[in-house]
């Protein structure tokens, strides 16, 4: 069977490169997006299965992807806040992605963007890009030569699209429960991949996956912009690591939240978002010493005592870690509460 689909996808993509060639362009050549240098593609196709959309409520955008190929993130998902996003996918053009975005960015609708890309690539009938913008409208193409079994589907503020399936049957049931789901636009995004996979996915298996979401408007910081942005490249249950992956940055966006309410003296805010965090993953050390620093710098050293005491039980470099904290101004300069801090759970260990 996997010989079989060897054959048959490279069948496909010479039939693609020759069609090409006959129009003097091969797949090799710039694409859409591109300004005569060579654009990055690979030589086989990324089939997959994707999601782009926006929230709603939020006005987030974001994509989420996953395939049988390697790495599939770093070509298929594109995003902006304040602008779109994009996914492009089958025998993936990756310029679709920032030529996507140069254009909407520019004022025009996905309907426009993609139609004037798809005009200027004569491999468009080997191509799979879906679009959605910062107003929620979207626009998706399949083009009549990907691999089946291959289709999109649009709904409000979404479009899920998906090739070289194992039936017709997936598309429809990303549709169905992305509408259904609950939660923010990562969980129901998630939720699109998940059904996506339990209807049978990519024929040939399973592999990577991604996620990205954005924010609303752009803070002119594209890295303060990017809320999620996840990426499972080789797995072998990529879409059960992605799912834990949110969980953990959806953990870290709290601590940073707790972070921006420290440095505005917002103490309550501060412990109310470091419990956030600890309560997603409650194995995670790491949270529980900044949590534990940042009671120490409120005064309430007999709160953070204890959560320094689980610290050093599991890792006793943080005890070493502690008093280099001082000189760069993230706890106090004061000898009596380091030591008090260091020497927290000492003694009982010596008992044991």
């Amino acid at each position: 069977m996997r010989r079989m689909l060897t054959i048959l996808t490279i069948a496909a993509l010479l039939a693609a490169t020759a069609g090409a060639r006959g129009r003097g362009q091969t797949l090799n050549s710039p694409g859409p997006g591109a300004s005569g240098e060579q654009s990055p593609r690979p030589l086989r196709p990324v089939h997959t299965y994707s999601i782009v959309a926006r929230d709603p409520a939020t006005g987030e955008m974001g994509v989420a992807v996953q395939s049988h190929w390697f790495s599939v993130g770093s070509a298929v998902a594109w995003a902006e806040a304040g602008v779109g996003a994009v996914a492009t996918q089958s025998f993936v053009d990756p310029s679709y992605g920032p030529g996507g975005l140069d254009l909407m960015r520019g004022g025009a609708g996905p309907a426009e963007a993609l139609k004037t890309l798809l005009a200027k690539d004569e491999g468009r009938d080997v191509r799979q890009v879906a679009m959605v913008d910062a107003r929620g409208r979207v626009a998706a193409h399949t083009g009549a030569r990907c691999i089946e079994a291959a289709g999109d589907r649009a709904g409000a503020g979404y479009s899920v699209q998906a090739n070289l399936m194992s039936n017709a049957r997936v598309w429809p049931a990303m549709a169905r429960a992305y509408e259904a789901a609950r939660g923010d636009l990562a969980d129901r995004m998630l939720a699109a991949l998940e059904a996506a996979e339990a209807q049978g996915g990519d024929i040939r298996g399973r592999q990577s996956a991604a996620l990205v979401v954005v924010k609303a408007e752009s803070t002119g910081r594209p890295w303060a912009d990017r809320l999620f942005d996840l990426r499972v490249d080789d797995h072998p249950e990529p879409l059960r690591e992605l799912r834990r992956l949110v969980r953990l940055q959806r953990a870290y966006n709290h601590m940073n939240a707790g972070d921006a309410a420290v440095e505005r003296k917002d103490n309550e805010a501060a412990l109310r978002e470091y419990a956030a965090a600890e309560r997603l993953v409650p194995d995670n050390i790491e949270m529980v010493y900044w949590h534990a620093v940042a009671l120490a710098n409120m005064n309430r050293v007999e709160e953070a005592l204890p959560l320094f005491r689980r610290v050093f039980a599991a890792e006793p470099n943080w005890r070493t870690l502690t008093p280099r904290l001082v000189k760069a101004g993230i706890l106090p300069d004061d000898k009596k509460l380091i030591d008090r801090i260091v020497s927290t759970g000492r003694a009982g260990k010596r008992r044991r």
